[in-house]
């Protein structure tokens, strides 16, 4: 009777033991806090479309970090989550998102759909980080392409993890000058910094490379205002233009591009981002031989690795889900996390010196994309691709846009080294 009486108090001592170190453990999970990028963007409102394909990128980027163990860290993994904090695409509201992360202590924030709301959030971002070191916010710069952003306004606290307007220009007009079937090209843009600047430059650019070309046309229109773009686009063609060079995106692109099906304008389009977000699907055939994007990557650049990664993120988000899908945020988290990594903790300013100068190998992609951060701005330095919209199925366009039966074919890549352009970037370090 002794013996089981003792027995028994033995397997009920182990038994609270297992259950007192199960809570133990569970509490311990349960205050492992995860390490937080806070994604400023117009979740809402006329560019709720790009800022919803945005967040698409980053989740997804850090499902698949997380799905491999998380961020490891000297006290041991953490998961990487992406917090939701909407600006309405209002500059304003973007600062008061930005009060918000920093309320939350949130070290690192990514934003770019907007070069006037980037600037604005650098400015705020150096005052903060003087006043309140013990509080830094680290800024991630996925889309917003002013130049200035990485010259002029340089900050140690930002980091552009896409190619700058002028290096995006340039891949576009190398293809434009050498098509000797051109002769006159229209410049219109959206009325902000960014729009401006590529209006600007790229008359700049054709004068110099092109002083035969005739620029029968420059405008400028408000920014997310504009519902109906048949009064530009007749002006457009009334014009005679044969190209047309423009920054727009989000809907104020897409618009435009339905009002030149509309009106049979057979001008060819030059743009940044003509091949996501709609465009394809709302010019349709209109656009085969005519619309042409710029950028880090594309569905149909080829390779095994590239057509892995595409088939991952369809199958992630199935259609009707939109295709902007982009290597420059995948590269964006995954050099943040091997950043973290390297400098063994979240502190803006130890991750900020491990990003510098670091070089990406394509982690996370299978290895077909690669890059460099460059010290001296904080400029990403990758290739890029200039890419023309074809019928899906013909040479170069393996698979379609966003389900349209049109895709981008390759015409022009451009190395990472050639798309490398100097700074006057004066960084004032901590």
């Amino acid at each position: 009777m002794r013996n089981l009486v003792t027995n028994t108090l033995r397997t009920g001592l182990a038994l609270m033991a297992a259950t007192l170190g199960l809570i133990t453990t569970a509490a311990a999970q349960a205050r492992v806090e995860p390490v937080r990028i806070g994604l400023i963007e117009g979740l809402s409102g006329p560019f709720a479309n790009a800022g919803e394909a945005v967040h698409r990128n980053l989740a997804w980027a850090a499902e698949r970090v997380n799905a491999r163990g998380g961020v490891q860290l000297p006290g041991g993994a953490r998961p990487l989550e992406i917090v939701r904090l909407d600006s309405k695409g209002n500059t304003e509201e973007a600062l008061s998102m930005l009060r918000s992360a920093v309320d939350q202590r949130i070290a690192f924030v990514a934003q770019g759909n907007s070069s006037a709301t980037a600037a604005a959030l650098i400015d705020a971002i150096n005052k903060h980080n003087d006043r309140d070191p013990a509080r830094r916010v680290l800024f991630l710069n996925y889309s917003a392409v002013d130049p200035i952003l990485t010259n002029e306004r340089c900050s140690f606290w930002h980091f552009r993890f896409d190619a700058h307007a002028d290096m995006r220009l340039s891949a576009l007009m190398d293809v434009l000058v050498e098509d000797r079937s051109v002769d006159s090209v229209y410049l219109i843009g959206q009325d902000y910094s960014f729009g401006q600047h590529v209006v600007r430059k790229s008359r700049e650019m054709l004068t110099q490379r092109r002083p035969d070309l005739k620029i029968v046309g420059e405008e400028l229109h408000p920014m997310g205002r504009i519902k109906d773009f048949l009064p530009y686009v007749a002006k457009i063609k009334a014009s005679g233009a044969q190209a047309v060079v423009t920054g727009n995106w989000g809907n104020d692109l897409t618009l435009m591009i339905k009002a030149a099906r509309e009106v049979g304008l057979k001008a060819r389009f030059y743009t940044f981002y003509g091949n996501a977000l709609g465009v394809p699907a709302a010019i349709g055939e209109a656009g085969v031989g005519q619309v042409l994007a710029v950028a880090e990557w594309h569905p149909n650049v080829g390779g095994a690795a590239s057509d892995r990664f595409y088939a991952a993120f369809r199958e992630r988000f199935p259609r009707p889900a939109d295709d902007y899908v982009h290597a420059r945020m995948q590269a964006m988290v995954e050099m943040l996390v091997a950043a973290i990594e390297r400098a063994g903790s979240i502190d803006p300013l130890n991750v900020a010196r491990a990003l510098e100068g670091a070089r990406y190998d394509g982690a996370g992609l299978g290895g077909f994309h690669q890059g460099t951060m460059r010290a001296g701005d904080h400029q990403f330095i990758q290739p890029l691709y200039v890419s023309l919209m074809q019928k899906a199925g013909g040479e170069g366009v393996r698979f379609d846009n966003e389900g349209s039966g049109y895709g981008f074919a390759t015409v022009r890549h451009v190395p990472a080294a050639r798309t490398e352009q100097p700074h006057q970037c004066q960084m004032q370090r901590p």
